[in-house]
């Protein structure tokens, strides 16, 4: 949806006015698009609100005084006219003129067919000497049957039950569009409409979430106190109505925001519509501010850094850069801001809980896979447990030996086979072509990633037999895959595509 306000002789992306004899006629213009599922038609509402104390009042022969402007919208694609009106706009009328502190609203509605166009709005007060003046704006109709997709996001001045069917109506409801994106102090709440259509396409009858918040527009801070969430069933249109307490909203640029996810949390569809809120009353936010928030038990500076740092297996490329920036340098209300935003960006609802979750990742990482001057982060096994979580199962082996004399194959570890005689001291010294030694190891299995096939295998290696392990070959997408690496773990002792006891143990996973 898109405002417009109107200025004569000067026209902006967002407001354009036009004066009118001694005064200027402003007019406040925003327009939505629909789809009706009944028809298999989008349509599109323009909205006119027209301040009254600056347009030209007329006495009538009833004594009372009425304005009138008179209103012209065209749709063009390319030099074709798709759609005209022109119709004349008749304001309330008054008993004097001294009663003109008011707004009133035309809503007019039309079918269209997907595709860009050019809206032209011309208006005119007809009260006025002075010219018509006119904006155009670029419109955008992409509706079908196949595929979901949300309207246009509305703001709200009222919602009441219909009484009378009129060109308010809408599902048993008439509702008033808020024209503006000024919400000044005496506003309380902000109210939304907006519709979903074939969505069932997407979830099937199933749930899904719909989220609504309220973030910072230079930021993309969310404001934990102006957010709602509501469960609905996959239908072909579902009509959604909300509302969001702004009282304790502080004077600044915001846009509402919609997302819809499903029971993965993964993002379906989202809109945004932007808006300034006037508060003087309520101080503005600050970055201290987040200290309030679950991010703010942080005050280990050094700590925080750790923390952010250990972010890297599920941030993005964007993300990396400005946590690597933000510990290079002091600042712990910054890094309490920015784990808390990580965070609450993918988790609205959740997200303390997500990273309660995720912490103890951080905290067993680091306890156990830690080396002297790396940090249990910065290994390979502490990446792939801080990206995938607890594996399924972990194979352990330090001393692994293989061991093929006279076609009879003996496996274990070099303390059991030297127990059960199966290998000499001499045998242990001295590798031959019957045994197989392999370096320490480690396999873990994971029954199901979230992004990939069942059963995914990771192995590391300790190639110096120093303590420190490193990923050897992994099957699962994205990861290591080195063909050659079971010759590798043996020190060359396994022929260039031979499988032995520790790839057989790979391909089954134990």
């Amino acid at each position: 949806m898109k405002k417009i306000l109107i200025i004569a002789a000067l026209v902006s992306i967002f407001n354009f006015q036009f004066s009118i004899s001694q005064a200027q006629m402003q007019a406040v213009f925003a327009y939505s698009t629909f789809y009706s599922p009944k028809t298999d038609m989008p349509y599109v509402e323009t909205y006119l609100s027209f301040d009254a104390w600056t347009m030209q009042f007329q006495k009538m022969e009833s004594g009372t005084y009425r304005a009138t402007a008179e209103v012209v919208t065209v749709l063009k694609q390319g030099d074709s006219v798709c759609y005209v009106k022109k119709y004349d706009l008749n304001s309330p009328m008054v008993t004097s003129l001294d009663e003109l502190n008011f707004s009133f609203l035309d809503v007019q509605r039309f079918s269209v067919k997907n595709g860009i166009y050019d809206l032209e709005i011309t208006l005119r007060d007809k009260g006025s000497e002075q010219n018509a003046s006119t904006v155009t704006e670029k419109l955008v109709v992409n509706y079908d049957k196949k595929h979901p997709a949300m309207s246009s996001l509305q703001l709200m001045s009222s919602v009441k039950p219909t009484q009378t069917e009129n060109i308010l109506s809408r599902g048993g409801y008439d509702m008033e569009p808020y024209v503006s994106d000024f919400f000044p102090e005496q506003v309380s709440q902000i109210h939304y409409y907006f519709e979903v259509y074939n969505i069932d396409k997407e979830v099937g009858e199933k749930q899904f979430l719909v989220l609504a918040y309220i973030e910072q527009q230079e930021t993309g801070t969310r404001f934990e106190r102006q957010q709602s969430s509501t469960r609905k069933q996959g239908a072909p249109c579902i009509p959604v109505y909300g509302s969001l307490d702004i009282s304790q909203l502080p004077s600044g640029n915001y846009n509402l925001v919609v997302e819809l996810r499903n029971k993965d949390n993964q993002k379906l569809l989202y809109k945004k519509v932007p808006f300034f809120r006037s508060n003087p009353s309520v101080m503005e936010m600050a970055l201290s501010d987040f200290a309030t928030t679950f991010v703010g038990r942080y005050t280990d500076e050094e700590q925080l850094n750790i923390y952010i740092d250990a972010l890297y297996p599920l941030a993005s490329s964007h993300e990396r850069s400005v946590a690597k920036e933000l510990i290079r340098r002091p600042g712990l209300e910054e890094k309490q801001a920015f784990l808390y935003r990580f965070w609450q960006v993918r988790y609205p609802m959740t997200a303390e809980a997500e990273w309660l979750k995720y912490k103890e990742r951080v905290d067993h990482v680091q306890a156990v896979f830690s080396y002297p001057r790396t940090q249990g982060i910065h290994t390979d096994r502490g990446r792939v447990y801080l990206q995938y979580g607890p594996p399924d199962f972990i194979r352990d082996e330090k001393n692994f030996v293989s061991v093929n004399k006279f076609g009879n194959t003996f496996k274990g570890t070099t303390e059991t086979m030297q127990q059960r005689g199966t290998i000499s001291n001499d045998d242990m010294t001295s590798p031959s072509q019957g045994h197989i030694y392999y370096l320490p190891y480690q396999l873990w299995r994971y029954n199901k990633l979230p992004t990939d096939d069942p059963d995914r295998v990771f192995l590391f290696w300790d190639e110096h037999r120093s303590g420190y392990y490193t990923l050897l070959n992994s099957n699962a997408r994205g990861e290591v895959q080195d063909p050659m690496w079971e010759r590798r773990l043996s020190r060359q002792q396994i022929g260039e595509n031979v499988v032995g006891e520790v790839g057989e143990q790979f391909n089954r996973g134990y």
